[in-house]
């Protein structure tokens, strides 16, 4: 018989804890829950009371468990729990997975776009909470993650995201954790002080209960179990629910405790030590099986807790019918059971049992049989394709043999960083480093660390990836090859490069080109070439742009050569980003040519990167989004989510560019809310420069300076974004104060910048309003404007329209003011995108233009004056008023309800009394009877109606009250 409790017991206060928290998911209260315990004291019996009681109440339950022996397989028990989503036929909810949906392929290898996402954990974090939200609309869903204290690394980063996003959500969270000291422990450890978790410590059961547990498990009441037995269990259990049964079984099925009707009696010695009793209570059940199934189960121990029956057959050579009688048998003790869903595989009952069995084998017996298992496993999956890699590599290890381990654990390693499981990349590599350090295949090490140095760079272990490079002195003198070299040396430029830190990036090149000698092979060149172009982009110098130009065009010539299509595209974009300002038609070439190689060789990603980058140079030449739009639909596509943040963030500007404040504001906030969420810190960057730029187009300097201090605070000193800052945001914010002085001083310190560090980032003021402002103050000659004008710089949009405007005034100061008027014009019509952009700069030409005889000043004033007074910009606003009173111009006054009167009668001059008598002349009314409507004299209207006709330029009364008619 099965000695098993029939009720749980002793546990009252966690079921209890637990029922609330389900009541409360079903009100779409989300919560976390830790069960946290050493092994055998009941988590899992706990959950499966939890289970089933979720299933009665309709509840959706998801289950995984992470592998309690062998390798760490990346994300295990979230992929085990998701993939019933998957069998079932169901597709989620688009709208509510967004960009997400591509990236859960790293879970759900159906929903996979056929392209390894390399985006951060955090993005598959989001990406998790989306779905397992979206699966719990309707009665809610539960977690279920088991065994967390043997999860893998990016595992444990999803479940502390999902910890601290669930409260809002329909989603319940348990995962069991055992007590020693870990990773999870602290993770529960942490959400518990937060109080973003609720942690139940199981504590062993004591006297009471534990009597209750072995007469339950007896199916009797513990007055008719024996005192001994009682004692005895107590004593060697230590109050462990699972211990109880197991030293109940062995003492049942070994006869020292035997049923005599309806009560218990003690036929033998019950003495045993715990794990004694645990090992002997389990092995006693294998010897029932015979040598056949002892040797079985053992062989299926060294595979882990599940092991597949392909595997295990090749191991053992058993046929067909001598297998599954002896799992039958197997079965039958409660020793093991059908791992479903999955076919073809078994598992332990629970993992303690397969730990006994592993005790229980020699050194050499183990090595011998992990040596078969490896070998099975090659010999069945020879590509050693998923789980299957890194498991050959752990039984290659056990097998006694570092140097095939050490090379399979690279293999598993490269294929996780591949798949954006970069903390498990990290995990392999840094075993594969460990196995091969001491061994004679440099070969085998220098693969092991060239992958290994970017997979430290990505989890942001940067100094430590750094530090590596004292292994690479160490491989110098083991007769590794210097073109291995320089490219491991080349990798620790990549990581410094990606760390910021530009010297040390070039430090390392040198020591690559130092290692390649003057005349390197040109295979091994290019991408050396590429790493240093972009750190010369980050390296302080007024030519460093021409150096990264130079090195992409070698590493381009050399990629192309020798079939390097990922160089190639790298090195294309970046002749993109640098031609930009010299001749936008030339980056465009650039870019497609880093697309078409992109398609050519089906590397999807970079296609995406050179297509956003070719958006942004058609945005910045005609202000056009349509490229932009598209990259964002292709980036959605592939689940690159940090590229969609990147784009809403250029999106963003363009609204306040273009006016669209309230739209700016929505979208820059809610992509920088994720951007934060996220730690996408460039993203993050990008927004709040953004943001400080919305407040200053909207005069609101407090807004703006809270936004530029945060910008400071996420790396904006010294950044690519800094330039934007200061011209878009503090110089324009001046202006719209009428403080001049103070946006020439924040134009000359971004001018000096700009001259310091040559910038990709051409919509500063360089080469648009800072020359306007120049040439106004009289520090701009026609010479300079000339070359400004015809730069890639001048000619982009945003900044053409303000050197037309420069033009202009220039073209009056040259005395043909004919000339100056059609440049005015056409400066109307390029900046007609850019509302306050426009208006600005007719409120700064106006009083040069009337005082030369050009253009149309006080249009441009009344213009200027009413846009800035719909965005409250009252110091422009008293500014146009002014200079209107000393051009000789009449200045209405703006009462309350102005707002009501229509754009183009406002344009006129129309004032709100003045439009209540027009809109009453809609109905033919008499002077009298106007001004008995509004309680004023027939004399004070008939001087309205004389003014009215006047501003309109209307013939008489009666074409004024069939516009009026129109109107209304």
């Amino acid at each position: 018989m099965r000695v098993r409790a029939a009720h749980l017991i002793g546990r009252d206060a966690e079921v209890a804890g637990l029922g609330e928290s389900l009541r409360d998911l079903r009100r779409s209260r989300g919560c976390t829950t830790f069960l946290v315990g050493e092994g055998g004291i009941g988590k899992s019996r706990l959950v499966a009371e939890l289970i089933g009681e979720a299933v009665d109440a309709g509840v959706r339950v998801l289950r995984g468990r992470s592998s309690t022996i062998g390798p760490m397989v990346p994300l295990r028990p979230l992929t085990e729990a998701l993939m019933p989503l998957s069998r079932g036929g169901e597709t989620p909810d688009e709208a509510s997975l967004g960009p997400y949906r591509p990236v859960l392929g790293r879970l759900i290898p159906d929903w996979s776009t056929g392209t390894p996402d390399q985006g951060s954990t955090v993005v598959l974090a989001e990406a998790v909470l989306r779905l397992l939200s979206s699966a719990g609309r309707d009665q809610g869903c539960l977690l279920v993650l088991e065994d967390l204290h043997d999860a893998d690394t990016e595992t444990l980063a999803v479940v502390e995201y999902l910890v601290d996003n669930l409260e809002q959500q329909p989603v319940m969270l348990v995962a069991t954790v055992r007590s020693e000291p870990g990773e999870a422990l602290l993770l529960a450890e942490s959400a518990g002080r937060r109080r973003s978790g609720t942690v139940f410590r199981l504590a062993p059961l004591g006297d009471d209960e534990v009597n209750r547990l072995i007469a339950s498990c007896l199916d009797t009441e513990p007055g008719l179990v024996p005192a001994e037995v009682l004692t005895q269990i107590r004593e060697d259990s230590a109050g462990i629910p699972f211990l109880v049964e197991e030293l109940l079984q062995g003492a049942v099925t070994g006869g020292a405790l035997v049923r005599e009707n309806t009560a218990w009696r003690v036929a033998g010695n019950l003495r045993r030590n715990v794990p004694r009793a645990l090992l002997e209570g389990a092995i006693h059940r294998i010897d029932e099986l015979g040598p056949q199934g002892q040797t079985l189960l053992s062989a299926a121990a060294v595979l882990g807790r599940r092991f597949p029956l392909s595997v295990l057959q090749l191991m053992t050579g058993a046929d067909d019918r001598s297998l599954l009688s002896h799992l039958h048998a197997g079965v039958t003790a409660r020793l093991v059971a059908a791992d479903e869903p999955a076919p073809d595989w078994y598992a332990f009952q629970h993992p303690l049992t397969a730990e006994a069995l592993l005790a229980q084998l020699t050194p050499t017996a183990r090595a011998a049989l992990s040596h078969q298992a490896a070998d099975a496993i090659e010999a069945l999956h020879p590509d050693l394709q998923g789980d299957w890699c890194p498991l050959a590599a752990t039984l290659r290890a056990d097998a006694g043999d570092p140097v095939r381990a050490g090379r399979l654990f690279t293999e598993a390693g490269r294929r996780a960083l591949a798949n954006g499981t970069v903390g498990s990349a990290v995990t392999l590599l840094d075993r594969a480093e460990t196995l091969l350090a001491g061994g004679t295949d440099s070969a085998a090490r220098a693969e092991a660390l060239e992958a290994l140095l970017p997979a430290l760079a990505e989890t942001g272990e940067l100094t430590r990836a750094l530090s590596l490079a004292s292994s690479l002195r160490e491989l110098v003198g083991a007769g590794l090859g210097a073109p291995r070299l320089a490219a491991l040396h080349t990798r620790l430029a990549q990581v410094a490069y990606m760390a910021g830190r530009w010297a040390d990036g070039n430090n390392q090149i040198e020591r690559a080109r130092a290692l390649l000698g003057p005349d390197p092979d040109e295979a091994h060149t290019a991408l050396t070439d590429v790493v240093e172009a972009y750190l010369c982009l980050d390296t302080p110098g007024q030519d460093r742009t021409q150096r990264a130009e130079r090195l992409a065009r070698a590493a381009i010539a050399t990629a192309e050569k020798h079939d390097q299509p990922l160089v190639a595209c790298q090195a294309w974009e970046l002749l993109g980003v640098v031609a930009r300002e010299r001749d936008p038609a030339e980056a465009v070439t650039y870019l497609e040519r880093a697309m078409n190689t992109a398609e050519r060789h089906s590397l999807p990603l970079q296609r995406m990167y050179a297509l956003t980058r070719l958006g942004g140079s058609r945005w910045l030449a005609d202000g056009g989004t349509a490229t932009l739009d598209e990259a964002r639909t292709e980036a959605r596509r592939l689940g690159a989510v940090t590229v969609v943040y990147t784009l809403d963030g250029i999106l963003a500007l363009h609204d306040v560019l273009c006016g669209r404040f309230a739209e700016a504001r929505v979208l820059g906030d809610e992509a920088l809310t994720m951007a934060a969420r996220l730690r996408l810190t460039p993203v993050a960057r990008y927004l709040l420069m953004t943001r400080s730029v919305l407040a200053a187009h909207q005069g609101d300097r407090a807004a703006m300076e809270e936004s530029l201090t945060e910008f400071g605070r996420w790396g904006g000193s010294g950044s690519p974004e800094e330039p934007l800052a200061l011209g878009l945001a503090r110089v324009f914010c001046a202006l719209l104060e009428e403080d001049r002085d103070r946006a020439a001083r924040d134009m000359a310190g971004l001018q000096a910048l700009e001259a310091e560090n040559p910038s990709t980032f051409h919509l500063g003021g360089r080469h648009g309003l800072g020359l306007l402002l120049d040439l106004l103050d009289g520090r701009l000659d026609r010479g300079r404007l000339d070359r400004v004008a015809a730069s890639s710089a001048g000619r982009m949009r945003w900044n053409r329209h303000f050197v037309l405007l420069a033009d202009a005034v220039l073209l009056g100061r040259e005395g043909d003011p004919e000339a100056a008027g059609r440049a005015a014009r056409l400066a109307q019509e390029v900046g007609a995108p850019y509302p306050t952009a426009r208006h600005l700069g007719q409120r700064l030409i106006a009083e040069e233009a009337h005082a030369l005889g050009w253009g149309d000043p006080e249009g441009w004033l009344r213009e200027a004056e009413h846009h800035f007074r719909e965005t409250s910009a009252t110091a422009v606003v008293g500014a146009c008023r002014t200079l209107l009173r000393a051009i000789g111009a009449p200045v209405r006054q703006h009462r309350t309800g102005s707002n009501r009167i229509p754009a183009q009668l406002r344009l006129k001059g129309m004032t709100v009394r003045e439009y209540e008598i027009f809109q009453l002349l809609a109905d033919r009314l008499s002077n009298k009877d106007i001004a008995a409507r509004l309680y004023i004299s027939p004399r004070t209207v008939e001087k309205h109606v004389a003014s009215l006709i006047a501003k309109t330029g209307l013939p008489n009364r009666s074409e004024l009250c069939a516009l009026a008619a129109q109107q209304s």
